[in-house]
């Protein structure tokens, strides 16, 4: 029986180390293309064979959306489990708010028939996701809620950018007091939202008037306090700029219950694009995130994971588009 070179001898003949040899062997990442070829012209040249495979991960996929689902959180995971069983991958899901009381990202990696993971908007400290990272876990973000390494897997949408073009359209308008409904201080999304809209402020000659800007969690509730908070002030906002669609309905019933009519007396926009933004009288205007493609994306990117694939672009972020409906108008004079 005849054997193929050994590890050292590849190693010698190519002039790397035995380290080197064994990634590439294994088909492991880090290694330049260069060495990759020189070694894969050692092997040859000593009649071996080349780098074997590693087969795919098995087991299901963990998916954590720890909150109600619907709307929102409920569109991106049912683009998550469509994808992944047209990729015959069993899914385990992990939802409801109060599963964002249990410490479940520590345990993945010991949990029996787990693969990998899906983690939509994680309330985890990022230490957890750091260590799950580290602990060689396969796993993907949708939505981070705080700044992610840049070698974790996540998917967003591009909430600066959206936000921006949502304010312009309202300074286009000719409003100039226009208030912030912002989300929580502590998102990543929200940050990235506030800062798209200073910037459209900054483009119509304006600064952030800190008197109009509210901040809270993203709730019909809090859209009617927050809108009645400013709209009661004598010198009121013109339009209001919603975190997301369920904020700025609030807003909606807060301008009515004021009498003051949307959008000839008030301009209202929100974000998501979700069903309640047509449903609202009149339609919202709106920025619309592609909340069924961040799932297919991440599944994608999950599963090339799992195949121990390299990934070039670890940190995806997709496009939003403004929706402009009836529910903004000129400001008035």
């Amino acid at each position: 029986m005849t054997h193929g070179p050994t590890v050292r001898a590849i190693a010698a003949h190519a002039g790397v180390s035995i380290a080197t040899v064994s990634r590439v062997l294994n088909d492991q990442e880090h290694v330049s293309p260069a060495t990759r070829e020189l070694v894969q012209q050692a092997i040859g040249e000593l009649g071996g064979r080349g780098p074997r495979r590693r087969p795919a991960r098995a087991g299901a996929v963990f998916l954590r959306c720890p909150y109600v689902l619907t709307d929102y959180f409920g569109l991106i995971v049912s683009s998550i489990a469509e994808t992944l069983d047209l990729h015959g991958r069993q899914v385990v899901l992990n939802a409801g708010e109060a599963a964002q009381h249990n410490r479940v990202l520590p345990t993945l990696p010991t949990r029996p028939g787990i693969g990998g993971a899906i983690v939509v908007l994680p309330p985890e400290p990022g230490d957890e996701l750091i260590a799950l990272q580290a602990a060689g876990f396969p796993f993907v973000i949708v939505d981070p809620r705080e700044d992610v390494p840049r070698d974790i897997a996540a998917v967003s949408a591009s909430h600066f950018a959206g936000s921006r073009s949502l304010t312009a359209h309202l300074t286009g308008l000719g409003h100039r007091r226009i208030g912030l409904l912002a989300g929580p201080d502590n998102w990543l999304a929200g940050n990235a939202r506030r800062a798209g809209h200073v910037s459209a402020l900054a483009d119509a000659g304006m600064l952030l008037d800190p008197g109009l800007v509210v901040a809270g969690e993203p709730t019909v509730r809090f859209g009617f306090e927050a809108a009645r908070q400013l709209l009661s002030e004598p010198d009121r906002p013109t339009a209001l700029v919603a975190f997301n669609d369920k904020v700025a309905s609030g807003a909606m019933a807060a301008a009515d219950r004021l009498g003051l009519r949307v959008p000839e007396d008030l301009s209202i926009a929100g974000f998501d694009d979700i069903d309640l933004a047509q449903a609202t009288r009149p339609p919202l205007t709106t920025v619309r995130q592609p909340l069924a493609e961040m799932g297919r994306i991440a599944v994608g990117l999950l599963v090339r994971l799992l195949d121990h694939h390299r990934l070039d672009a670890l940190h995806v972020e997709l496009a939003t588009e403004l929706i402009i409906r009836e529910s903004t108008g000129p400001a008035r004079r």
